[in-house]
């Protein structure tokens, strides 16, 4: 597994357009923008970033704005700007070998999954998963949020699961206020297990499935020796979908050396039979150690997931503890 480089104080991000743009709130994107040059960081936006369409602009430009950031050397590190629905038409525009040559840590959240799943599945070359570069918006720093621009400096602090959440959607408030208690809840009693973590937004990894940009079973069996765990970002599927589409990845061999799985919040729930997510979950993963309500994806607080790295994921009695490794 490859390393890139972690940023420091002075450095320089990068910022692309893969899906949408965020002109629709620029004004919190702005304050992303103000809050990461606070935090001593330069930034470089490509020039769909601001626009208003979703997606930001066509396929091809899209995809060159991604090579764009990889291949100018004043870049240190590259977020996608936000996410939506269209990362995936850029896939076949991608150029291989520019990803390969010229690692950086490329990070992104939701859509985007599309973009870094595959280059750490592929091409050996770890990412993160956790926030968007509009993300940072929030006034004083969250605590997810310091524990996230931590390990951009590669600083791979122990993550915690947080005692309290927010239950609305981040993306509908300008503040981040918790109001509920967060409580990991888990098939097993106790879980302590070490794997390679991999993941993202699992109703972008669906779509994933079968095509040229899935190397998911290759990577399975590089890394046989050490077992895989998971963790899926559910944005919106029902708990139906969710249910089947958990089997067709344990069908199609993902799960096979699987030490544990973790699930996300639900942003969005709803169900057409009535199934509830816990038991969806339970049937489709009866035989996998499973945590469920995890501060993970749409909801905040968030934990952030380094794709390729080993991971010491530790859960008794709804606490848990991450600990990556990069080895």
């Amino acid at each position: 597994m490859k390393y890139p480089k972690f940023i420091k104080q002075g450095d320089t991000i990068g910022i692309c357009a893969p899906s949408s743009g965020v002109g629709k709130f620029i004004q919190k994107y702005k304050r992303s923008i103000d809050n990461l040059h606070a935090y001593g960081y330069q930034t470089k936006e490509t020039a769909s970033v601001r626009n208003e369409t979703e997606p930001s602009n066509t396929s091809i430009v899209r995809a060159k704005e991604v090579e764009e950031l990889l291949l100018d050397q004043d870049v240190d590190l590259i977020m996608a700007a936000t996410g939506g629905d269209f990362l995936f038409d850029i896939l076949p525009h991608l150029n291989p070998s520019i990803m390969q040559e010229n690692p950086k840590w490329i990070m992104g959240a939701s859509d985007p999954t599309g973009l870094v799943y595959p280059i750490t599945t592929k091409y050996d070359i770890a990412t993160l998963y956790g926030e968007n570069a509009s993300d940072y918006y929030a006034t004083p720093t969250p605590d997810y949020l310091e524990g996230n621009l931590a390990i951009l400096k590669g600083d791979l602090v122990v993550q915690h699961n947080y005692p309290r959440r927010m239950e609305q959607p981040p993306f509908f408030s300008d503040d981040i206020i918790y109001d509920k208690d967060s409580i990991w809840k888990s098939s097993s009693l106790t879980i302590d297990v070490k794997g390679r973590c991999i993941g993202g937004c699992i109703d972008v990894l669906k779509d994933l499935i079968g095509t040229p940009y899935d190397g998911t079973l290759q990577f399975i069996e590089r890394y046989r020796n050490d077992g895989i765990i998971w963790y899926f970002d559910n944005f919106a599927m029902n708990s139906e979908t969710l249910y089947r589409t958990l089997l067709q990845m344990k069908y199609i061999g993902w799960f096979q050396t699987t030490k544990a799985i973790m699930i996300g919040r639900t942003c969005f729930e709803s169900n057409s039979t009535g199934l509830s997510y816990e038991d969806a979950i339970k049937h489709a993963l009866q035989d996998i150690p499973v945590i469920y309500d995890a501060d993970i994806g749409h909801t905040v607080p968030r934990i952030t997931m380094i794709n390729g790295a080993m991971l010491h994921l530790h859960y008794k009695d709804g606490q848990a503890s991450l600990q990556f490794e990069l080895k």
